[in-house]
Formats: structure tokens, C-alpha cells, sequence
């Protein structure tokens, strides 16, 4: 019992170490947020034929070496690209034209060819979808465990899980602070995976105690 305890001290401490970090970097460095939720700019061309993304991604990457691009094909027939970026400077929007001009005897005009701004997306915004499914399925599951487990002191269980939950998606977004991971589309179903994993974990240690208790 001693060494369980041991051991639950020192991944309590390395779980408290971690959260403790992860505030701090997102204090001051903020979450790395995915190109596609950045403030960035947006250059969009019609080709008016059929083209090769690898064809454009080749021409983005020499115009702009080093830079995250994004690549999109648009359109019902996809026929027009849209180019993302955190800049793109007037020079580049005109050496881009040039060079798909080029590629595919096109005679586009970057002079009519304008270079949209797209604001950033708030960490809120994008998870306000999810906050009220996620508020009443928790409802829901903590309804079942105090029904399920009333013979265990439903009142201590419900109030334990809430707080693992808590520590464990608080544990989950210090971790993708501190290292950098960006948050995009896999962001919420990494959340989801740790919800789902830390209430089937605990509903196993539960079951285990439920069935010690029958036989008592």
C-alpha cells in the first residue's frame, strides 16, 4: 500500500509539474494555433482547367521557401486554388501569377488578383460546438455512476471524477502548450479520447469495488 502510495505521489507531482508549465507557456507564449485558425492571407486563383496541387505546391515552396502554405482546390469543378498563408507580399502574389502563367499557359493578371485577409478563429469559437454535448452527456454519465455506485458513496465518486476529468484534459492542453502541438481538427478528438479514456478507467477501478463489496 505504501509503494501505491509512493507512486501516486510522484505522478500526482509530475502531472502537477506539467500543468503548472503548460499554464505558464500558454500565459505567455499562447497555444500554437493551426494555420487554418491563424490571422493569414489568402491569394485565390482561377485556373480554369484541371491542375495538379503538387504543381502549385511546387511553385509556393520556391516562392516562398520556409513558409507554411495551405493548398486548397475550390470550386464545384476545382478549378480555382486557394492559396493560404501567414503573408503573402505583393511580390510574391506576383512571381506565384508568373510561374503558374507559366506552368499552364494561363494569362492571369496579378494586377487584378487581390490578396484577402482571413482573421484568426478564437480558442472559444472553435470549441463552442461541443461545450453544451459535452455538459449533458457528463450529466448523463454522472446521473448513471451515482445510480450505479450508491453504495459506494455516490456523492465522494461523482465529485472525484469530475476532478480526474478535470486534471486529466488539464494535463492533455498543458501538454499540447508546452509542446507546441498545434490546435486544429485533431485537437477536439484528442480531447474526446481522453474523456472517453478517463471515465472507462474509472468506471473499471469502480466495477472492481462494486464487486468487492457484493462479496463482503
Amino acid at each position: 500500500m505504501k509503494d501505491l502510495t509512493k507512486k501516486q505521489k510522484i505522478v500526482m507531482s509530475i502531472v502537477a509539474i506539467i500543468i503548472i508549465a503548460g499554464i505558464a507557456v500558454a500565459l505567455v507564449m499562447g497555444f500554437n494555433f493551426d494555420l487554418r485558425f491563424q490571422s493569414t492571407k489568402k491569394l485565390e486563383l482561377y485556373l480554369e482547367k484541371e491542375y495538379e496541387i503538387s504543381d502549385i505546391k511546387n511553385i509556393t515552396n520556391e516562392v516562398m521557401p520556409n513558409e507554411a502554405v495551405l493548398l486548397q482546390k475550390v470550386e464545384v469543378y476545382e478549378d480555382s486554388v486557394s492559396i493560404i498563408a501567414k503573408e503573402i507580399t505583393e511580390e510574391q502574389k506576383q512571381s506565384i501569377i508568373e510561374k503558374v502563367n507559366e506552368k499552364y499557359q494561363l494569362e492571369l493578371n496579378a494586377d487584378e488578383t487581390e490578396i484577402a485577409t482571413i482573421p484568426n478563429t478564437r480558442g472559444r469559437d472553435l470549441i463552442k460546438p461541443y461545450v453544451v454535448p459535452f455538459i449533458i452527456a457528463t450529466v448523463v454519465i454522472l446521473a448513471y455512476m451515482a445510480i450505479r455506485y450508491r453504495k459506494l458513496n455516490w456523492v465522494k465518486i461523482i465529485l472525484k471524477t469530475i476532478a480526474v476529468l478535470i486534471i486529466a484534459e488539464a494535463t492533455l492542453m498543458s501538454l499540447i502548450a508546452i509542446t507546441r502541438i498545434p490546435i486544429g481538427r485533431l485537437t477536439i478528438p484528442m480531447i474526446v479520447t481522453v474523456y472517453i479514456l478517463t471515465f472507462v478507467a474509472l468506471t473499471a477501478k469502480l466495477e472492481k469495488q462494486l464487486e468487492a463489496s457484493k462479496e463482503e
